[in-house]
């Protein structure tokens, strides 16, 4: 199985592009974005050593779904995917922080709050909660949208208006969006047997107006549990089974890995990528409803530099 983990498109009319931990992103004419979904998976900021087959097309299509079932609420940066693995959209500017709206105590929330902490990005956690608890209502905790190899950082709503990185007007309209695509994302989610646990939402700017940007709802920027089995598993205590990458980073610590200094990646073997395409098969079809056709290629780079070149010459 092949993967794609680097790019270096030339596309007619290329301004610049940049490298993410995940995707690649070419700016095209100053006006159009044709964003990459490679097959890199990063885990604790850092970008592992090797690619899982099919992942980027997973994403690319979970993503383009979702944003397509959200337009009503709020524009978004999508115009085409002329390939599994490109989504071509608008070219906004972005805000400066990630907009991340928590359902559940779980993942690095939990993991805090064990530790003792009651606080976070300004939302106050009450006592006496247990993990995978549900929250009485969705907490927003914000994070800095950090450059490529930074990690990001956490913040309240207080200082991102401090340090002027959201005016107020335009922050009560991105928590007012990100409210309610959590809200229709639960509801997509319910339908299919799942919980929206936590997830991430990024905007931007066009023209004075609010986008949403890059991806939704996929399975690296979102936590999902069986709503089926959840109850019974949180009344014994036991760990969910849910749908993210958050089995990456589970298998990442086993093996001593949090992406602290002087730690090391442990070996990705063959075995390890394929059961991690496999359980991200798993979570295409899960969270979509669709059975996964695999876009099967010799050559990954030049299907999708033929694809967005037939696309960009058909939009002239």
């Amino acid at each position: 199985m092949k993967a794609l983990t680097t790019t270096d498109f030339k596309f007619e009319g290329q301004k610049s592009v940049y490298h993410g931990k995940v995707r690649d992103v070419y700016t095209v004419k100053n006006d159009l974005l044709v964003m990459v979904a490679t097959d890199r998976i990063s885990a604790f900021d850092v970008v592992l050593p090797k690619g899982i087959p099919f992942k980027g097309q997973m994403l690319n299509q979970i993503a383009a779904k979702f944003l397509d079932a959200t337009a009503d609420i709020v524009p978004n940066w999508k115009l085409a995917t002329p390939d599994p693995m490109v989504t071509v959209g608008l070219r906004c500017e972005g805000f400066p922080v990630e907009m991340i709206v928590r359902g559940y105590l779980c993942g690095s929330a939990w993991r805090a709050y064990k530790n003792g902490v009651r606080e976070i990005c300004g939302v106050k956690i009450p006592e006496g909660m247990r993990e995978n608890q549900r929250f009485e209502q969705p907490i927003i905790t914000p994070t800095t949208k950090a450059e490529y190899g930074m990690h990001d950082e956490d913040i309240s709503k207080e200082e991102i208006l401090k340090q002027g990185l959201v005016s107020p007007e335009e922050y009560e309209l991105l928590e007012k969006y990100t409210l309610q695509l959590f809200l229709r994302g639960t509801e997509i989610a319910a339908r299919r047997g799942l919980i929206l646990v936590d997830t991430k939402y990024e905007f931007g700017k066009r023209d004075g107006k609010i986008y949403l940007i890059d991806e939704i709802h996929t399975p690296d920027s979102s936590r999902y549990f069986y709503a089926e089995s959840y109850e019974e598993l949180f009344q014994k205590g036991e760990a969910q089974k849910q749908l993210s990458k958050e089995f990456v980073r589970e298998w990442l610590m086993e093996n001593g890995f949090q992406g602290k200094e002087g730690q090391s990646v442990p070996e990705m073997t063959d075995a390890i990528v394929e059961g991690i395409s496999e359980r991200y098969i798993e979570l295409f079809e899960n969270i979509s409803g669709l059975a996964f056709d695999k876009a099967i290629s010799d050559n990954i780079a030049a299907r999708i530099e033929k694809n967005v070149t037939a696309y960009l010459a058909s939009v002239e």
